[in-house]
């Protein structure tokens, strides 16, 4: 059944292997195994899932085409809300990959642990022998060097950039 709605739906684009087309919007055949693989649709993997996905699919492209057709993809509200969303998106990549590289740098060695660990018993912060100790100290170290390696890298950024800021913004009377 899937196979013959989709292959009607062709309308002789082979060369593009056109399976669905929502006015002037078309879905290869790729994109649909993609986007049916992609979702939960997929555990099912049963034709009556692959319609329901389709019937979705559809559904959610009708929804974007009216929503066009309305203009809402002009209106301020939701240019707005794609500047805020691009602008986490970017945050958070950047924000993973300094993660990423900082965390491969902030590495901990075993006299370090030990001088901890030293430190905390001659503090008397704990009871607990060094083997017992030794990963928790390690962890909160690494989570150390990696904050204090973070707060280095904004003040670098920051050392390297030209920042005004207008006084009058920390006065509560504005």
């Amino acid at each position: 059944m899937i196979s013959a709605l989709l292959a009607g739906c062709n309308n002789g684009a082979r060369d593009k292997d056109v399976v669905v087309k929502i006015n002037n919007y078309e879905i290869t055949r790729q994109e649909f195994e993609q986007e049916f693989a992609d979702s939960s649709f997929s555990r099912q993997g049963t034709p009556g899932s692959r319609m329901d996905f389709l019937n979705s699919l559809i559904n959610r492209q009708l929804i974007l085409q009216d929503a066009q057709a309305n203009d809402l993809d002009k209106s301020r509200q939701f240019i707005e809300m794609i500047q805020k969303f691009w602008e986490q998106s970017l945050l958070k990549a950047a924000l993973d990959k300094a993660s990423r590289e900082i965390s491969n740098v902030a590495t901990i060695d075993d006299l370090s642990v030990e001088a901890a660990y030293n430190k905390m018993c001659s503090e008397g912060k704990t009871g607990k022998s060094y083997s017992s100790m030794y990963q928790q100290i390690k962890w909160e170290l690494k989570q150390a060097r990696e904050s204090e390696l973070m707060d280095n890298w904004l003040q670098g950024l920051r050392k390297k950039t030209r920042i005004v800021i207008d006084q009058s913004i920390s006065r509560s009377d504005k």
